[in-house]
């Protein structure tokens, strides 16, 4: 047979190929490569010198002996443990794996749960956490999952199952608060985006204006610092229209009784639309207006007429006079308040009007030479008391700075995934943990809510050796916090608290333990389910433990 001096040459390249490819022990080396070698170092490095300013140390590096640095959420973990709803989130959650070889439901909201406390922000973050072998002991899970088994978890879990497990969890947070009175704000915020994430578009971004955004539009029960809901939409929808589909399914979906004192929000609220299905439904409101023609010509003319306007105190320099107004758009005159507050000296205006002289910040001069900055505020609320309605409206800058702890000092400037399912998820989880954490803390602290920023380093961030002796498990815990020894005694006095309350609720189903817990903490505002004596703020300051 005569071959091709083409395919001839070919066949002899081969065959010498497989020739020179033999090792010494005649075996052909593989035709794939191995992949990439294993460049994880497989010891620690020997004990060696090293010079500091205190002079030479000995380094010695050890394998993991039991040590963590968030040991002291230990009492955290006891806390969810006896109010049971922990056991509760991880078995209704929809998530579910096939292989025999997969991490379990605990296993992924555990690490979610150690992330987010940590003040993770990212899910790369979880890899600094991963080496913990304390934590999981304390969560009764194996270990923390990587961070590509937490960010592919839900990729394929029905969106509207995550939506309704969610929404059951954050309803159990709070349920019990909403039987008296009590404050719903609403307000939105802006999250950064630097990839092509789902829904990243371009809208109001007070921060990095052109940047892709997404939108969170947040409800939160005002006097107890809780989130109720969060939604994740695309970054042109910050406006109050499209939050308004889901505040409206809220208020529908729970009984009048459960229903806020009134709905407060700022001046992106206080628009027809959001008004008018206020008084639809017949539930109160407050918010703030916007500089328009209508709103300025009701301010000048009440600047004109000076003290004879009928001025009152409204408290903290401010003065009020109220009165009615209907703008172009609205379907109805409604109940306005103006506030005015005098300013030391004129101030320097930004450009003239031959009409009027109107300046930033509502800034106008009355009769008698005085220049005042305003503010107008339009309600249904029946509240009389001019002074007790701008100290109800002021109150909300407390939401302002919920926002700025849950983006600075919690998740919710991070956690994104290209898909929008999996940022909304994370956005509520976060929301979530955030709720629980703040009812810990305050066991200790009372009326008083505190950052994340002062109760992680009293309240989380501990060193805890973990031995055991004779079937029986130790936890050695060491604080570097300046208040060692009361924040030590403060958690003793809480775990004690938590074992009382365990043993005069153990007859309780797990939904009644929770909320009988809930008023507990909270009995400032609700006073008659439960006594100073019998809440947990006044047994710890009884005991003289509270920081």
């Amino acid at each position: 047979m005569i071959l091709n001096p083409a395919v001839r040459d070919l066949a002899e390249g081969a065959k010498w190929l497989i020739i020179s490819g033999m090792s010494e022990s005649n075996k052909p080396e593989a035709l794939h490569p191995a992949g990439e070698p294993n460049r994880e170092p497989s010891e620690y490095p020997a004990p060696h010198r090293v010079e500091t300013m205190g002079g030479a140390m000995q380094v010695r590096w050890e394998e993991d002996s039991g040590i963590s640095p968030h040991g002291m959420l230990t009492y955290f973990f006891e806390f969810l443990q006896t109010s049971g709803i922990w056991q509760e989130f991880v078995e209704q959650c929809p998530l579910s794996y096939s292989s025999p070889n997969a991490p379990t439901k605990a296993e992924i909201l555990g690490t979610i749960l150690c992330g987010v406390l940590s003040g993770h922000r990212r899910y790369a973050h979880i890899t600094g956490m991963r080496g913990d072998s304390v934590l999981p002991k304390l969560l009764g899970i194996s270990c923390l999952r990587s961070e590509d088994s937490i960010r592919r978890a839900f990729a394929g879990v029905d969106e509207e199952a995550l939506t309704l497990w969610m929404d059951r969890q954050t309803l159990k947070t709070y349920a019990a608060l909403l039987e008296g009175d009590w404050v719903l704000d609403l307000d939105a915020t802006v999250k950064t985006l630097y990839g092509r994430q789902e829904e990243a578009r371009v809208g109001y971004n007070p921060m990095k204006p052109g940047r892709p955004s997404h939108a969170y539009q947040v409800m939160v029960l005002a006097a107890a610092k809780l989130v109720l809901n969060v939604d994740v939409q695309a970054g042109n929808l910050t406006a109050s229209e499209y939050a308004q589909p889901t505040l409206w399914g809220w208020l529908d979906a729970h009984e009048r009784k459960d229903w806020p004192t009134f709905l407060r929000g700022d001046i992106a609220h206080g628009n027809e639309k959001m008004m008018q299905g206020a008084e639809e439904r017949g539930v109160p409101y407050l918010f703030k207006l916007r500089q328009t023609k209508g709103v300025v010509q009701l301010i000048t003319r009440l600047a004109g007429r000076g003290t004879k306007a009928g001025w009152r105190a409204a408290g903290q320099g401010w003065e009020g006079v109220e009165s009615e107004l209907q703008l172009q758009g609205w379907s109805r005159s409604r109940r306005v308040i103006v506030l005015r507050r005098k300013l030391k000296a004129r101030p320097a205006p930004e450009e003239r009007n031959s009409e009027q002289l109107l300046l930033p910040g509502w800034a106008v001069e009355h009769k008698g030479g005085d220049w005042y900055e305003h503010a107008v505020l339009v309600t249904s609320w029946g509240e009389k008391d001019l002074l007790a309605v701008s100290q109800a409206y002021r109150e909300r800058a407390d939401s302002e700075n919920m926002f700025d702890e849950l983006k600075n000092q919690w998740g919710w400037t991070g956690f994104s995934t290209q898909d929008l399912k999996r940022s909304q998820l994370m956005a509520r989880m976060v929301a979530l943990i955030y709720n629980w954490w703040s009812l810990f803390t305050r066991i200790a602290s009372g009326e008083k809510h505190g950052e994340a920023i002062t109760t992680r380093p009293a309240f989380l961030h501990g060193i805890a050796r973990h031995t055991k002796h004779g079937q029986q498990n130790y936890l050695s815990l060491s604080s570097l916090h300046g208040k060692s020894k009361k924040i030590a005694n403060l958690l003793t006095a809480i775990s004690a608290w938590l074992g009382a309350f365990r043993k005069s609720a153990e007859q309780l189903a797990a939904g009644a333990k929770w909320s009988m817990l809930l008023r507990r903490i909270f009995h400032h505002l609700d006073p008659p389910s439960a006594t100073a004596n019998g809440s947990p703020a006044g047994q710890l300051a009884a005991a003289n433990c509270r920081i």
